[in-house]
């Protein structure tokens, strides 16, 4: 292979070649790991670039106009690049886009060696969150001074291969010699790169680095489980201002408010009677340091701080900042492990077993690849490192954990094992970090895997309640089922391969022909129910099925349900005699046929929670539960829900009583005239909850901007209401250069109107970032950090949890009051439930939650003392309704609150930002 490596950047007025043109060319060379050469050109297009990529290229039509055509530069261009190896980042659009303009300027195609560093990236740098050449400069910490534009794009490309080249390096031979074998299927040229390196490392071969062992062909990072040990001489606790000014060392900055929920969470678990306690601390205010501190002086591997946070990026923060902080200060050192359910930790013996029967398919491999580079540097086999991975895929599906009970001791990886590794950190650990989901989960497993203790804290404890119904949230949707079962009776797959599998032996041969006998009597029986009992009802709607619904049926219909109960009683009874014969002969098979044993395994645990759903589905009809229905066209299948309304009530969970003292914080606790709302919702009435005051000067800080255009949005059709707020934010954000988040109540009306204003915004070189439209949320956010003028839209999520200080954002638009639809069927169903308790829908449960969001969307806005910004609301009722007072008060009283016409604000919002 020839070494020189010609890195190449273009930049284009589109992405077709047949009717876009490049505007600038630009390119790198490298010969021996050095850049030896640049070029760099503009091009006149000969066509008008649009105001979008001239936003993004920052390259005008004025600036191209006297550069040359590419017929001009196209045969230099084309001896620069002859007996190089071409480079880009993503090698197929420049490659063939290069390719495509030399034809049609009578030049020869390109017919040299290319290379992918997209591809090279997402095999060497797996954990990075995203491979966009700008965020892995960013991340890398390489130097890009223009984004964007072909010269500083191709210049940072070419140090982006020589970094992936330098890790390769450092890599074990064993790792680099399997992904070579791996890479056939990588674009154009990219795995004779990688074998020419792998050559170069064999010539010189290297002693493995003590940090690394190689297992069964697989090189792995070393794993220790550092011991406890209990320091005795210093458990005193400092209470005082003095004593905690002494412990920061000038490392930690002294807040009177963080210092109160300090001494708040320590007096609780060492002094207070009551179980548990609701703290209210605003955000900005150290909340997290707030309680590790006293943790620190209380907590030890027999008793630790269990606490649960919402998010994977709050548990990364405790981890990666408050913790390490924290430990240069005390002398009790933190011993802190996030721990997980098993399916987000990789089964190495199954991964081993890919690896040796590999599926020839392209993702398949290039996840197989980034995957063997990140086990020589995880310690904990969390997926979730490999930030971009969708664990939906197919590999990720044959090599999640199924828990220890399905390790053999007899296996190669039994001692390295990841779960066996996390179980044993937690004995040495007296801080565990889990996430809400995974603690309202313990209800439901058989055995608990948080041990009991005397303190539990739950941060963010105002999603507590919502996540609680998620996880008891259980559904079937039958074509999704039938789907499945009809692929593992495709020729060569899960039931061809199983039957193979079990040819010597007669009985478990006959056993399994009668499981799939079950399984079509079972599908069968669903169509048969859904017919019966729903033959007159509406399809493709929402339904709430009431309890007299399901006494009201025919005898028919009892006959088809208790049918369908049986088989799957016989379908389990089947299932645990196969299970128990496969287990013992299962040391015998080869590893592909271990591959389909395990997602055979996956589908009987699926069986048994699909019987227990549908047992609860058609028996369990007491009033806190809700029977969901979406009856599809053929009205001979369905999705179906079971909602439980009391999966919040605390002392009915199996993990409530496990833990002596608990408390819960948030940002948002305390609702007007209803103090204990929380506590209330979460089953525990009598729970304290005490206030630390905020500490921000909103008089100077914030301003809340209502329109008074008289318009009663919620009068409005769903058009009509797009239209007013498309045409309002046009003329509000058009002429402001600050960044904006827009705030949505529904995803329908947020969609409605990005789709008649994106365009409009575009070409003016501003861009509309809107979820549900350009990749995560936090893809989403990076992007709006990053452009100084961007314009958000939001829904959902968006209204908390989003971390925006300083410049970043000072415009917080709020489209409509953060009422639920009370049309939907499970509101109804809901507010029905609430009746029945004697509770008021609206006055107890709706404005509460309205009064909370509503500080919770203030919250974006001001995070921190410094913070400035005005929220400005397109709905009257704030002001025009008797209950327009209460959600006022959900607001800090000193906020500034003023109505004003579109014009009017943005005289005000200029002035407001100005006076900084």
């Amino acid at each position: 292979m020839n070494t020189t490596y010609a890195i190449v950047d273009i930049e284009t007025t589109g992405t077709d070649p047949k009717t876009d043109r490049i505007i600038q060319f630009g390119c790198v060379l490298v010969e021996n790991d050095e850049i030896v050469s640049r070029f760099a050109a503009d091009i006149n297009p000969i066509k008008p670039i649009s105001n979008q990529i001239q936003h993004l290229t920052h390259i005008s039509n004025k600036r191209v106009k006297k550069a040359p055509y590419f017929e001009d530069v196209a045969e230099t261009i084309y001896n620069l690049l002859a007996d190089t190896i071409f480079v880009a980042h993503n090698i197929h659009f420049d490659y063939n886009f290069l390719n495509y303009e030399l034809t049609r300027c009578g030049m020869p195609e390109l017919n040299i060696p290319g290379i992918d560093t997209v591809e090279l990236a997402q095999i060497f740098l797996p954990t990075q969150v995203s491979f966009r050449l700008n965020d892995l400069a960013e991340s890398l910490g390489l130097q890009h001074e223009t984004p964007h534009q072909a010269d500083s794009d191709a210049e940072v490309t070419a140090d982006l291969l020589l970094y992936i080249k330098a890790t390769m390096q450092q890599l074990p031979l064993v790792t680099l010699e399997k992904i070579s074998q791996l890479s056939e299927v990588t674009s154009k040229q990219t795995q004779l790169f990688i074998k020419q390196v792998t050559t170069e490392m064999q010539e010189k071969l290297e002693p493995l680095p003590s940090t690394l062992e190689v297992i069964d062909g697989i090189a792995l990072r070393k794993k220790e489980v550092p011991l406890f040990e209990e320091n005795y001489y210093n458990h005193h606790y400092p209470k005082s201002k003095k004593e905690k000014v002494k412990l920061y060392q000038d490392k930690l900055m002294y807040r009177k408010e963080q210092s109160q929920l300090m001494n708040m969470v320590f007096r609780h678990f060492t002094e207070d009677d009551e179980k548990d306690l609701l703290i209210e601390a605003s955000t900005g205010m150290g909340k997290t340091i707030g309680y590790l501190l006293p943790a620190a002086f209380l907590a030890i591997p027999e008793n630790p701080m269990v606490i649960s946070t919402v998010s994977i990026l709050l548990q990364h923060q405790l981890i990666d900042q408050d913790i390490p902080l924290l430990n240069t200060l005390i002398d009790q050192p933190l011993h802190a492990t996030v721990v997980k359910s098993k399916s987000h930790y990789i089964d190495l013996q199954r991964f081993k077993a890919t690896l040796d029967a590999p599926i020839q398919q392209k993702q398949y491999a290039l996840y197989q690849m980034g995957i063997l580079v990140w086990l020589t540097q995880t310690t904990t086999g969390d997926l979730d490192e490999l930030n971009l991975i969708r664990l939906d895929h197919l590999l990720f599906q044959e090599i999640t954990h199924r828990g220890i009970t399905y390790l053999s001791d007899q296996q190669p990886f039994y001692q390295e094992d990841f779960l066996r590794h996390l179980q044993k950190r937690m004995t040495q650990s007296n801080v565990l970090i889990v996430n809400h989901a995974f603690l309202a989960q313990e209800t439901q497993r058989v055995q608990p895997l948080l041990p009991k203790s005397r303190y539990l804290i739950i941060d963010e404890a105002h999603h507590l309640p919502e996540t609680m119904e998620k996880v008891s949230k259980h559904y079937l949707d039958t074509p999704t089922f039938q789907r499945k079962v009809n692929q593992f009776y495709e020729e060569n797959q899960l039931f061809d391969q199983i039957e193979m599998m079990l040819t010597e032996d007669a009985e478990s041969l006959r056993l399994f022909r009668l499981y799939q006998e079950e399984l079509q009597a079972i599908i069968e029986c669903q169509e048969d129910l859904f017919v019966e009992w729903f033959e007159e009802w509406p399809t493709q709607e929402e339904i709430i099925l009431q309890a007299e619904q399901r006494q009201d049926l025919s005898l028919a219909c009892e006959k088809i349900i208790q049918r369908l109960l049986l088989y799957y009683q016989e379908l389990l009874s089947i299932q645990a005699q196969l299970n128990e014969y496969m287990n013992k002969i299962s040391d015998a098979w080869l590893d592909r046929q271990r591959i389909y044993f395990g997602e055979f395994l996956t589908f009987y645990e699926e069986m048994k929670t699909q019987a227990a759903f549908m047992t609860d589905w058609l028996t369990n009809w007491s009033s806190h539960y809700v029977h969901w229905l979406y009856l599809y066209g053929n009205k001979k299948t369905a999705r179906i829900q079971l909602i439980d309304f009391h999966a919040a009530i605390l002392p009915n969970t199996a993990w409530y009583d496990r833990y002596e003292k608990i408390i819960y914080l948030g940002g948002t606790l305390k609702v007007p005239k209803n103090r204990n709302y929380y506590a209330k919702k979460l089953g525990i009435p009598e729970a304290p909850l005490k206030v630390i005051p905020q500490t921000y000067d909103y008089a100077r800080q914030a301003k809340l901007l209502i329109a008074s255009d008289h318009v009663n949005v919620n009068e409005l059709s769903s058009d009509d209401y797009a239209d007013y707020l498309a045409k309002n934010l046009t003329i509000l954000l058009e002429d402001i250069e600050q960044s904006a988040l827009v705030l949505f109540t529904s995803h329908e009306i947020l969609q409605k109107v990005y789709k008649k204003i994106h365009q409009h915004f575009l070409s003016k070189g501003r861009e509309i970032l809107a979820q549900g439209m350009g990749g995560s949320k936090e893809k989403l956010l990076k992007r709006f950090i990053q452009s100084k003028q961007a314009i958000l839209f939001g829904a959902d999520s968006f209204w908390e949890g989003v971390d925006l200080p300083g410049d970043a954002l000072q415009l917080l638009i709020v489209t409509r009051l953060p009422f639920e639809n009370p049309k939907r069927p499970l509101i109804q169903a809901r507010n029905y439930y609430l009746k029945e308790q004697n509770v008021s829908p609206f006055s107890q449960e709706s404005l509460p939650r309205a009064a909370l969001k509503l500080r919770q969307g203030l919250g974006r806005l001001i995070r921190s003392e410094n913070d400035k910004g005005l929220m400005i609301l397109f709905d009257r009722r704030l002001v025009t309704k008797s209950y327009g007072e209460r959600l006022e008060k959900a607001l800090p009283k000193e906020l500034p609150i003023q109505e004003a016409t579109i014009d009017e604000m943005k005289k005000i919002i200029q002035e407001f930002l100005e006076n900084q």
